[in-house]
């Protein structure tokens, strides 16, 4: 059986078990299970002059290969090309790019150096996974070092369509970067028809039978596999006995007024602006829930070096304010904005608790939190999941109640209905949503995933 190499740009602690992000719980339960090599950034910044070689720490059936950034790799590769260029444009927020020569530099330099450092631990049957944004050219830069073993990549943010693509600096060079892989999978079938799109107008691409497109004189395969969840330790999770006393308290503390739930990191794509806007809304078209229903908003900071980030929590904290300032009693604050991080225990406890899930994000690949918010619900008494149609999640679970998220009234009106819907209402589509989650998790997405790379035909064989 071949050995599992995934490659991602962070690599989490799996001896803490502080996994936060969903490509992190996924790896590190798949490497626990299978056995293999994690390798990326500890997320350590070190001096340019600094030793650079890859610390590896073996963790019961996985080994974890960790290396730091300098501090101008980290400006240039993380916070320059990936997330002032790659990460604004593939959620279609142009207006938001900004770009400079050195960034492209950087971003090729840091994928040339961690692949000097990871092809002296590939073998040659290895299956290699490599994740998202950060790591496109990444196996290019193998290929120059002469690993043969099959590559696949898997990207977990949106691809946008072609004229949106153009825009990105490089973008003919990095599209190329994709065609050194044998599997390139999406979150959706629209993120799949883009990049397809892209590469049948702009490299003279042509479509071939099993999913596979040609361009560069290469082949590969291209496919959307939907990422999941592990449904029952989220459910697990929510209804422990410290999770039943949990929500016990919480509806003590809130005199059982009906609680709205949405847990996002703090980011301009996740709409959480139009949310609170949505929620002020709410309150002014329906009077009847003054005092009788919150928002609970938890947004954990992000990337708070960049300056899109702080605009957008300062925008936050005034929004929040306003709201309270307008609404708010002694006995009532309608809006929590918690800016930090919560435990996953936690979260499944509030989740649970919640009447509604709002998940409006103005772009997203998928949204995991959509889906843990499903699994999370009583089965007999449910809470209702608003769910923005540009999300990918939506491309599934289609019994949520879809919203337009830049339509704050639409978002007032879904959260009015999901606050009066019958119960029985509530279990039927709560009933069809888990089936599809639980269809879709992440046991599924990984094994789909593995048997595209397994059964790809090797192009790089001695």
């Amino acid at each position: 059986m071949s050995r599992l190499v995934v490659v991602s740009n962070r690599v989490a602690d799996l001896e803490s078990g502080a996994q936060s992000g969903g490509l992190a719980v996924a790896v590190s339960s798949m490497l626990e299970e299978t056995g293999g090599l994690w390798f990326g950034w500890d997320g350590n910044i070190v001096d340019d002059d600094a030793d650079r070689a890859p610390t590896v720490v073996k963790h019961n059936r996985a080994t974890v290969a960790t290396i730091p950034l300098s501090r101008h790799e980290y400006e240039s590769y993380y916070l320059g090309y990936s997330n002032k260029v790659l990460w604004p444009s593939f959620h279609y927020r142009l207006g938001l790019l900004d770009y400079e020569s050195s960034f492209i530099e950087g971003y090729r330099r840091v994928n040339a150096m961690l692949a000097d450092h990871l092809a002296k631990m590939i073998m040659p049957s290895d299956l290699v996974w490599i994740h998202d944004y950060h790591l496109i050219p990444l196996a290019a830069e193998l290929r120059i070092r002469g690993v043969k073993s099959r590559i696949g990549f898997f990207l977990h943010i949106p691809f946008p369509p072609p004229d949106v693509v153009v825009a990105v600096p490089d973008h003919a060079w990095l599209i190329e970067s994709l065609f050194a892989y044998d599997v390139v999978g999406f979150q959706t079938a629209s993120d799949a028809t883009n990049f397809q799109r892209y590469v049948l107008e702009q490299a003279d691409g042509v479509m071939k039978a099993g999913g596979q497109i040609s361009a560069f004189g290469r082949s590969i395969v291209v496919r959307h596999f939907p990422i999941g969840i592990d449904v029952d330790a989220i459910k697990n999770m929510a209804h422990t006995p410290e999770a039943d006393a949990s929500i016990k308290l919480l509806a003590q503390r809130t005199l059982n007024r009906a609680q709205i739930i949405g847990v996002d990191r703090l980011d301009y794509t996740k709409g959480l602006p139009d949310r609170f806007r949505a929620f002020r809304r709410l309150l002014e078209l329906y009077p009847e829930h003054m005092k009788r229903v919150i928002l609970m908003q938890i947004a954990p900071p992000t990337r708070e070096e960049v300056a899109a980030y702080v605009e957008i929590r300062e925008e936050l904290e005034g929004l929040s304010g306003n709201i309270n300032g307008e609404f708010g009693d002694f006995d009532w604050t309608p809006l929590r904005y918690i800016h930090r991080s919560i435990p996953r225990d936690i979260l499944a406890a509030l989740f649970r608790g919640s009447k509604a899930g709002l998940v409006t994000p103005l772009r997203d690949g998928m949204n995991l939190v959509a889906k843990e918010y499903i699994a999370a619900q009583d089965d007999d008494d449910p809470g209702v999941l608003i769910l923005s149609r540009f999300a990918g999640a939506a491309e599934d679970l289609e019994e949520a109640l879809i919203v337009n998220p830049y339509d704050t009234d639409d978002v007032a009106t879904a959260m009015q209905r999901a606050l009066k819907m019958p119960v029985g209402e509530r279990v039927e589509r709560h009933r069809a949503l888990l089936e599809r989650v639980r269809a879709r998790d992440v046991t599924h997405w990984r094994e789909q995933f593995l048997a595209a790379l397994s059964n790809s035909q090797q192009r790089y064989a001695a």
